[in-house]
C-alpha cells in the first residue's frame, strides 16, 4: 500500500520537485508491492521510504532507499520500478521530477 508521496527539499538544478497531489495524480496505476514470504513468515512489517526521479517519459529512475526494514526494501523498489506515471509538463515541456514514495507493509492489513 502506498500511503503518500511527499516532496523532498528543492534545489536549483536537476529534476523539478512537485507537490504530493501532483505526484499522486500522475500515477497511472497503484503501486502494489509483493510482500516477501520470508518477511511475512518472520513477522517483519514497516514502511519503506524511497526517493525517486520520474523521467520525462513517466518511467521511474534513480531510486534510493531512505529508510525501512531491509527485508522489505527490495520488494518496495521492484514495485516502484514497475510503476508508470503520466509525464509531467512544466511550461509546456516534458520534464523529470523528483519525489519521495512511501510504501507500507502490514501483515493482515
Amino acid at each position: 500500500e502506498v500511503s503518500r508521496i511527499t516532496v523532498v527539499s528543492t534545489k536549483k538544478s536537476g529534476p523539478v520537485h512537485i507537490s504530493t497531489g501532483v505526484s499522486q495524480g500522475m500515477l497511472l496505476a497503484p503501486i502494489r508491492p509483493v510482500y516477501p514470504a520470508i518477511a511475512r513468515a518472520a513477522g517483519v512489517q514497516g514502511t519503506v521510504v524511497v526517493e525517486a526521479i520520474i523521467s520525462r517519459t513517466g518511467t521511474v529512475e534513480d531510486l534510493r532507499v531512505v529508510s525501512g526494514p531491509l527485508m522489505l526494501q527490495a520488494a518496495a523498489l521492484e514495485a516502484i520500478r514497475a510503476a508508470r506515471y503520466r509525464p509531467y509538463r512544466l511550461n509546456g515541456e516534458l520534464t523529470a521530477v523528483q519525489t519521495t514514495i512511501t510504501v507500507n507493509f502490514r501483515i493482515g492489513g
